[in-house]
């Protein structure tokens, strides 16, 4: 890290938030309990929940086009998503007096990383929906060399993002500009950051609004003249269906990063810290909603869920019959042949 030569970096991670303000204490309150309560089942939740989606796009072949290897892709983000938060969950509270400043940096960092991989793929099923929908296809024809090569693009951009406060942008040697919410964080940082998010949210709005606009436009004119349906169905299907994650997202993250906007532009009559927690949660409710989404919108995604679910199952009963006694193979003569009379009449 290049803030090692700073003196501050040899002072422990309580010195950064009595600098700011924020409390910490190494006694456990209600509100502490509150949230490792609530956090934790919701974590397990999400890295299950979005293990199944991707082993559902992986064993059903219906699934095999580059729409939906960037919605494992988006899966794979919020698993990431679970991971960290499980392990924000046991390094948050009372815990953090314990946390080094590179640890301290670490829980952060995951954090960035999984919010910039959703938005990111957002911006990436944007453009995807973009090349098909205007020209009225069901998938695209991209390859997936391609699609591979984008979603290697997605992590590294996380990556580089995620580390952008340990690389040196960050307030440890500079204790005034620090924010309050992230308090070894720096204030232009959180608004940069706050801002970019933001703008991808309203671009990502206006994409997702202008092709929904344009399928129900192009829909009505084709319906009379057409004897197929099904396909334009179909397309407006999975553009809800899109709309419907891309809402979920937005409706979470944004009172988080407003938040972080606010701290950024030094609001103290905004109170963040009152309402910090429960943004955070929010946000963290997001990668829990989309395999939601994803089976109340496909029959296929659901009908996989159940056959994942339900295989542990299937398995034994081909092994066992109803009364759970395994049955063996009974070997049988040949039948007796036939008269060649009675055959005959």
């Amino acid at each position: 890290m290049s803030f090692n030569s700073c003196e501050a970096y040899g002072n422990p991670v309580a010195f950064f938030y009595n600098n700011t303000g924020k409390p910490i204490s190494p006694n456990w309150r209600t509100h502490d309990y509150f949230v490792i309560a609530l956090g934790l089942p919701i974590c397990v939740c999400i890295i299950l929940s979005n293990m199944l989606v991707i082993l559902a796009i992986i064993i059903n072949r219906q699934f095999h086009y580059p729409i939906y290897y960037l919605l494992g892709n988006m899966a794979a983000a919020d698993l990431f998503a679970g991971i960290s938060y499980f392990y924000l969950m046991f390094h948050t509270g009372p815990w953090t007096i314990g946390l080094s400043i590179r640890q301290w940096f670490i829980r952060g960092a995951l954090i960035n990383m999984s919010l910039t991989a959703s938005v990111v793929n957002l911006l990436a099923v944007a453009v995807e929906r973009h090349q098909t929908i205007f020209t009225m296809q069901l998938h695209t024809t991209m390859t997936r060399r391609r699609v591979v090569m984008l979603i290697v693009t997605i992590w590294l951009m996380a990556i580089f993002m995620g580390l952008v406060p340990t690389m040196g942008w960050n307030c440890i040697c500079d204790l005034s500009s620090c924010c309050t919410v992230a308090p070894l964080y720096s204030r232009s940082f959180l608004v940069f950051w706050a801002i970019l998010n933001l703008v991808a949210f309203f671009i990502m709005v206006a994409v997702y609004t202008h092709i929904f606009i344009y399928v129900r436009r192009r829909s009505q004119q084709m319906s009379p003249h057409t004897d197929q349906p099904s396909n334009n169905q179909t397309v407006i299907s999975l553009m809800k269906t899109m709309s419907m994650i891309l809402g979920a997202f937005v409706i979470c993250w944004t009172p988080g990063l407003v938040i972080l906007l606010l701290d950024g532009l030094s609001c103290t009559e905004c109170d963040v810290l009152r309402y910090e927690k429960y943004c955070l949660v929010l946000a963290e409710c997001n990668s829990l909603v989309n395999p939601i989404i994803y089976s109340l919108r496909d029959l296929d995604m659901r009908t996989t869920y159940k056959r994942i679910l339900c295989f542990p199952w299937r398995r034994m009963r081909q092994r066992k019959g109803p009364s759970g006694i395994r049955f063996e193979p009974v070997k049988t003569g040949a039948p007796p042949e036939k008269n060649s009379n009675n055959s005959t009449t």
